[in-house]
């Protein structure tokens, strides 16, 4: 059950990190391509970051219980 869990995290991680990746690059680059339509540059930069960091707690966590 916690491996589950951990690759769950990974998942949204990932879902959560392109979303708002895109978003930031869209505000700069192709408008066309950002999801919230550059609503905040602080906002995209803080979930992008935090994603990244959920994404790699949730990997060291798995390397652990494997």
């Amino acid at each position: 059950m916690p491996k589950l869990f951990t690759i769950i995290g990974m998942f949204i991680s990932c879902f959560i990190l392109l979303g708002f990746a895109l978003d930031l690059l869209g505000h700069f680059v192709l408008p066309a391509i950002a999801p919230f339509q550059g609503a905040s540059i602080l906002m995209d930069i803080s979930f992008t970051i935090c994603a990244g960091v959920l994404a790699y707690l949730s990997w060291s966590t798995y390397q652990e219980i494997k």
